[in-house]
């Protein structure tokens, strides 16, 4: 008796926070941002659902945990077995980018020069901005690398996720 209750329970949830989300979806009149919902690591299909179990960044023994699917719209994270192996191409690439940005800011603001040590305390400090921000960009790169491959879904809330074949 107690399981039919918790399930007619948890039934009326699911109902009530699908209309909950629906009418919050229907007063924002523009979709969601892209670049936003990267930066704040959101499903690529509803733009709107967190991709990862915890919002701390820093706590580093959770950090990279996903959810299972998407707790908005039911999108499946993890496409298929190893899918984010390529994400490593995009940290490499957002690496490289935070480097030459810190390079640049480094070469306006105080320059570079061959007769004494700013270039290796600019290696110095760009190392130690790389081993802090290492955790977001992991985080960002499996964001950015699942929105290639799952596109956004303007009606992801009467429309059902698909669901890849699984071997």
């Amino acid at each position: 008796m107690s399981d039919k209750i918790q399930h007619s329970e948890s039934t009326l949830w699911v109902i009530s926070r699908h209309y909950r989300m629906k009418n919050e979806h229907e007063k924002m009149d523009t979709r969601p941002s892209y670049i936003v919902s990267l930066f704040k690591h959101k499903c690529s299909r509803c733009r709107t659902g967190d991709m990862f179990q915890t919002n701390k960044v820093y706590h580093l023994k959770e950090f990279m945990k996903m959810n299972v699917r998407c707790p908005a719209c039911g999108q499946l994270l993890e496409i298929e077995p190893g899918f984010y192996y390529g994400t490593s191409y995009v940290s490499y690439a957002l690496t490289v980018a935070l480097s030459v940005a810190t390079l640049v800011a480094w070469w306006v603001t105080i320059g570079l020069s061959t007769t004494d040590n700013r270039f290796f305390w600019w290696l110095g400090i760009n190392g130690v901005v790389l081993l802090l921000c290492q955790p977001y960009l992991m985080r960002l790169s499996r964001s950015i690398w699942l929105s290639f491959f799952v596109k956004y879904n303007a009606n992801w809330l009467t429309e059902k996720a698909e669901e890849p074949e699984r071997m």
